[in-house]
């Protein structure tokens, strides 16, 4: 496949003094020789622990028989509720998840107990033989009808701003619809695994493929009854998150300790993939009920949005992931009145957790199907009506959350991006091919994507590094954020690098750990560089300084005046290797090791009215799609894709170009192919890889052109970088705007096109036959 990639061409020479570096375990990748948790040799006498698991979605426990599973051969033991010595509910913001499931159960696949055995398979096995009776009720399986019983997780939200009943009163157009938008599982290629190492005295290790090793930390310790300095946690690397191991491996930990406690011995525990798929929760879906209110140019005076989020049986994170979705629900258009209503809605399904936009996805999609209808009904084309109500600069630049846009450039990327495919040349020749032929109809759409960046809670905008140089000139760089593949270590390894100017090969990094970076924040929120960046870099600076000022007292110049590039250390007078420069410094008594902290600047956020400025700065991207629908089927092809994407100054074009691919192509399969069936009886249906279908090389068109913006962040990030892990997600909503397009081409009206995602070849024919 020669797949077009502008990036390796172009934005690699646009920053000629920056070479993109290998991924910092690529080699390891290739070799199949990166080790993780499932690699590690086990200390003798290490138990396997498997779960139990509801059959029911919701009702009350009357019997959990385990004593098959006691005879079952190889098994230890078997852990329930009733073994736990600390707080039986695990120690989540909201307290309302418990450990395992005693006397209700409230969806299938929810952990009842585990059964410990010298394998992996002889637990799996036994626990198909323990029995369970329970008085099953009606499961409540979707929001709206969460929302009829008001039955919900948190209480509901109300953001408004503007008035929204003198933009209904003065205007000329209206709309109203519904859309619904499923889920999506995590599909991680590693699983959910933890290990759990009793160390004597009271003291824990745990490995724990986890994005947050310090909740990780508080939840063992909190199920144990134990301070956290006793529980030690770590993650050297993960086979993949995308958020699904932000709280949730969590569980895996909690369960793995609280039965290592209990049988006196180390106790692993992984999950297969379908008992994984049926445990741990997925992105939320939303139910959206929307209106809105625009002139006969398209520009929108008001909208009106009811939002429910199906979040499963417990809060987890739905509070922030529903108050993002708000966040996002603007996108990059100014709403001169909103009024937003969010429900939180509790429904009998795995708890839905954080995944990549969290949340900001459900909203954005919401607005941008929006945008689309309005183009339809006034016969305009799309991007204008896009264009025409992007945020301005001088004015029209205040979210409905009271946050100014400081540092917009959506318009020049979004007419940037439509001349460089050629959108308007393109649009016209797919509509004269759309007027010859009847079978395949095409559609196109350009769309943009402003996503904010910082965690919406504040006090997670902080972090902490370690940066160690030893004798021999090599640097050992430890921080707290962790590695799933996005290539976080890569980058701050390259940020300490280039504050020592050395090559990167003489970096390397640690293991994420607690017992090194106390109190450290989830890797999420697309701020694993900003922070973990800016504090190895401090800490690296500490350490610089010292040795700027030890070799400028010994060749009477000034600190500002010592130079540090190609790995030699200079000053006026002389030139050292930085190996020299730093023995010199060594046996002078200098700090050769130092810390480093950072804490995002200038925001702040008052979560109980949703005001303030939650986000440092925004990243900005665009999208243009083109696709081939099948008429007679409702099958499509996604022809070509053109990225514009805004990545700051690039710490790594290589690394930044794989997110925005990436990105794209998770963000298709939640829009396309990735549909979760429950039946009735709120069973998943789809648990594995035959009946989950996430995208594959063969949905990926021949055509895949990816751009970097080029301009700085206007705000002191490290090396001016912008995040990348979440915003090019986004991206993706110009497939399903495409098909859209090519919808509403086939019928030959202007009426709003109801297309639900996951669009599968169904739906599209549906929307094709039910204007």
């Amino acid at each position: 496949m020669n797949t077009t990639h502008t990036l390796y061409e172009s934005a690699i020479h646009e920053s000629a003094d920056q070479k993109s570096a290998f991924h910092e375990s690529a080699v390891h990748h290739v070799q199949g020789s990166a080790a993780y948790i499932d690699d590690m040799a086990l200390t003798e006498g290490t138990l396997h622990a498997a779960p139990v698991l509801s059959t029911v979605a919701c009702g009350q426990v009357r019997a959990l028989d385990l004593s098959a599973c006691l005879q079952a051969p190889g098994v230890r033991g078997v852990v329930t509720a009733a073994d736990i010595v600390g707080d039986p509910v695990l120690a989540a913001y909201t307290h309302d998840e418990p450990i395992f499931a005693s006397d209700r159960v409230s969806h299938v696949g929810q952990v009842m107990a585990l059964v410990l055995a010298d394998t992996h398979q002889q637990a799996l096995h036994a626990t198909r033989l323990a029995r369970i009776d329970v008085a099953a009720e009606p499961p409540v399986l979707d929001a709206r009808t969460a929302l009829q019983q008001q039955s919900f997780v948190l209480p509901p939200v109300h953001v408004r701003s503007g008035d929204t009943e003198a933009a209904w009163a003065q205007a000329p157009h209206q709309l109203a619809g519904q859309l619904e938008i499923g889920g999506q599982e995590h599909f991680y290629l590693e699983t959910q695994i933890a290990y759990a190492v009793p160390q004597g005295q009271q003291q824990w290790l745990v490995h724990s493929s986890t994005q947050h090793p310090g909740e990780v930390q508080h939840w063992v310790a909190h199920a144990l009854g134990l301070p956290l300095h006793a529980v030690r946690v770590v993650c050297r690397r993960m086979g993949g998150g995308f958020g699904g191991k932000e709280t949730q491996g969590g569980h895996l930990a909690v369960w793995a300790a609280v039965a290592a406690h209990k049988m006196k011995s180390p106790v692993k525990m992984r999950l297969d993939r379908g008992d994984d798929m049926l445990i741990t929760g997925k992105r939320h879906p939303f139910s959206h009920d929307y209106q809105a209110a625009f002139d006969d140019q398209g520009q929108l005076l008001g909208l009106r949005s009811v939002q429910m989020a199906h979040c499963g049986h417990s809060a987890d994170l739905s509070g922030p992931v529903a108050d993002r979705a708000i966040f996002h629900t603007d996108n990059a258009y100014f709403l001169p009145a909103a009024d937003i209503t969010s429900y939180r809605c509790k429904t009998n399904t795995q708890s839905h957790t954080a995944y990549r936009g969290f949340g900001g996805p459900q909203g954005v999609l919401l607005i941008e199907t929006v945008m689309g209808d309005i183009a339809r009904a006034l016969h305009l084309d799309p991007l204008d009506v896009r264009l025409r109500n992007l945020y301005g600069v001088q004015d029209r630049h205040t979210t409905p959350y009271g946050m100014r846009v400081e540092d917009n450039i959506l318009h020049p990327l979004m007419t940037r991006l439509a001349d460089d495919c050629h959108y308007r040349t393109r649009r016209a020749a797919l509509a004269e091919w759309n007027a010859q032929h009847t079978v395949i109809q095409r559609g196109m759409a350009l769309t943009p994507v402003k996503f904010g960046i910082s965690f919406t809670a504040t006090h997670f905008n902080q972090a902490g590094a370690l940066v160690s140089v030893f004798t021999d000139g090599s640097v050992l760089v430890n921080h707290g954020g962790t590695e799933m593949g996005q290539g976080l270590h890569t980058k701050v390894c390259g940020v300490v690098a280039q504050v020592f100017g050395l090559p990167m090969t003489q970096v390397r990094i640690s293991a994420s750990d607690t017992d090194k970076v106390a109190n450290a924040s989830a890797t999420a929120a697309s701020s694993g560089t900003d922070l973990n960046g800016r504090a190895a870099q401090t800490a690296a600076l500490s350490v610089r300084s010292n040795l700027a000022q030890c070799l400028a007292q010994l060749d009477g110049c000034t600190p500002e005046e010592v130079v540090f590039a190609n790995a030699q250390v200079s000053t006026p007078h002389t030139t050292r290797s930085f190996v020299q420069a730093v023995q010199l410094a060594y046996n002078q008594r200098v700090q050769l090791w130092s810390d480093g902290f950072y804490a995002t600047p200038k925001i702040h956020y008052d979560r109980h009215t949703l005001t303030g400025r939650p986000f440092y700065y925004f990243a900005y991207g665009a999208a243009c799609s083109e696709v081939a629908v099948d008429t007679l089927t409702g099958e499509y092809r996604l022809l070509r894709v053109d990225i514009l994407h805004d990545v700051g100054q690039s710490l790594n074009p290589a690394i930044d170009v794989g997110q925005i691919e990436g990105g794209f192509v998770q963000g298709l399969g939640w829009l396309t192919t990735e549909e979760l069936v429950y039946n009735s009886a709120g069973v998943l249906q789809t648990k594995g890889a035959s009946t989950y279908k996430i995208p594959t090389a063969a949905d990926v068109p021949e055509h895949f052109a990816v751009s970097l913006w080029p301009e700085a962040n206007r705000e002191d990030t490290v090396g001016r970088s912008k995040a990348v892990g979440e915003p090019p997600f986004m991206l993706a909503i110009s497939v399903y705007e495409a098909l859209r397009e090519a919808i509403s081409a086939a019928r030959g009206d202007n009426s709003p096109v109801q297309l639900d995602t996951p669009a599968t070849p169904e739906r599209v024919l549906h929307a094709l036959k039910h204007p």
